[in-house]
């Protein structure tokens, strides 16, 4: 059975898609990008800003369901411009401590609204 999670710490989902779905121990979040869910609007600044604003919103689904960024197994992070890797990686990394998640990155040719990332995470409860 699968339940929806949802917070009005993230950016509400603007299409037939949830925040975030849990089944058994699993949670499936949606792609964030860094909307600032206070306002709704899109983080200004460089990769760096809009990275930390994207998993800020993957922490507080996390956070909804009872976990933390601990219990993230799995990331995809979608970048516009691979050039933007390193940068991106500095901040990532305040977010997670070893043992890491499991992590793909991927160069794409745009994103929703015009944002350089979108980062989407599996949690596992323990």
């Amino acid at each position: 059975m699968k339940t929806v999670i949802s917070t009005s710490k993230a950016p509400a989902a603007i299409g037939p898609y949830s925040q975030a779905i849990k089944v058994g121990n699993l949670l499936y979040t949606s792609g964030q990008i860094p909307i600032d869910p206070a306002t709704g609007n899109i983080v200004s600044g460089d990769i760096k800003e809009q990275t930390r604003q994207a998993l800020s919103n993957i922490k507080a689904i996390l956070e909804e369901a009872g976990l933390t960024m601990n219990n993230v197994v799995k990331t995809t992070v979608f970048l516009t411009n691979m050039e933007d890797f390193t940068e991106m990686n500095s901040i990532y990394a305040e977010f997670f401590s070893e043992p890491f998640p499991t992590r793909s990155a991927v160069a794409v040719r745009t994103l929703p609204k015009g944002v350089l990332v979108e980062i989407e995470a599996i949690g596992a409860a323990e």
